[in-house]
């Protein structure tokens, strides 16, 4: 394993830590069709699928019924392990052009905002809004950005606004304080990365007729919208996980191309670095991802 991520869904599990990572192939079975020893490979939430059901056939492996989802299976193994047995058809190739230490929260936090984006077909007409500035919504701004569309981003305050201009957003709203929201275009595909309940009355409003809500982020309890602005308005909302593998493939040949990469702290990955970067995990302290690098 060469760079694990830390990150809060994992946090308090009892079994082998890391959900996606970066490694590279030592060995190989007889069955193996396409990796050879010496490949840089990533992996991601999803570590195996039938791969003969009518959602593996269409591309939606990640909805197979015998998916095998981190924390539901293969519970020994995980990235911050030094070596792992996983299947081929879960691992991806690093594109040439993209370093290890920027392709491994890509293999997560990346294939998930971007399979919200590609496999719902959004075009570079639309407006894009993005709810929280953090792990998730950072690089979805980034995407939506390259993608052409018109980025808003919406966060409880000011704190993030240069940054998330710098990464390609085109407004910024910070809702705080304020019972009415103003964007200069009704945005058409509202992507929720914030693990709290988002205030509909501030939102609703600024959505356009038959817009779809995407809420992506890991959270408890239930996700509750009005019932009547929803219907008179024709408002989708509609469930994602992480990306099927044809889409995670073309997420890193985009991210390669256009240079989109997450913000990151680094840390050894030894028990001294892991130790800090979870006292910082739990602080709240953590710039966007955690990536673990270890040490030679």
């Amino acid at each position: 394993m060469k760079s694990p991520i830390l990150t809060n869904s994992q946090r308090h599990m009892h079994m082998g830590l890391g959900h996606e990572g970066v490694g590279v192939v030592e060995k190989i079975g007889p069955d193996c069709k396409t990796l050879k020893p010496g490949d840089r490979i990533g992996w991601g939430y999803n570590h195996g699928f039938c791969g003969h059901c009518e959602q593996c056939l269409s591309g939606n492996d990640i909805y197979c019924v015998e998916r095998a989802l981190y924390g539901a299976a293969d519970l020994d193994q995980g990235s911050f392990g030094s070596h792992a047995v996983w299947r081929e058809k879960a691992l991806f190739k690093i594109p040439d052009n993209m370093t290890d230490i920027d392709a491994a929260p890509l293999q997560c936090a990346g294939a998930t905002v971007f399979s919200v984006l590609h496999s719902f077909q959004t075009q570079p007409t639309e407006t894009v809004g993005i709810m929280g500035v953090g792990g998730l919504g950072h690089l979805a701004i980034q995407f939506a950005a390259k993608m052409g569309c018109r980025v808003v981003v919406i966060s409880g305050s000011e704190a993030k606004r240069d940054e998330a201009m710098k990464l390609g957003a085109h407004e910024f709203i910070a809702t705080r304080g304020k019972t009415e929201l103003k964007v200069e275009k009704p945005i058409n595909r509202l992507i929720v990365t914030t693990s709290f309940q988002p205030n509909w009355a501030q939102l609703l409003p600024i959505l356009a007729p038959r817009a779809t809500i995407f809420p992506v982020s890991v959270a408890a309890g239930n996700f509750e919208i009005p019932y009547m602005p929803m219907l008179m308005n024709g408002i989708t909302v509609q469930g994602s996980l992480v990306a099927g593998r044809i889409v995670h493939e073309r997420m890193l040949q985009f991210a390669a191309l256009h240079q989109i990469k997450a913000v990151i702290e680094v840390f050894d990955m030894t028990e001294e670095g892991i130790l800090d970067a979870m006292e910082k995990l739990d602080q709240g302290k953590v710039h966007f991802r955690a990536v673990l690098k270890p040490v030679a």
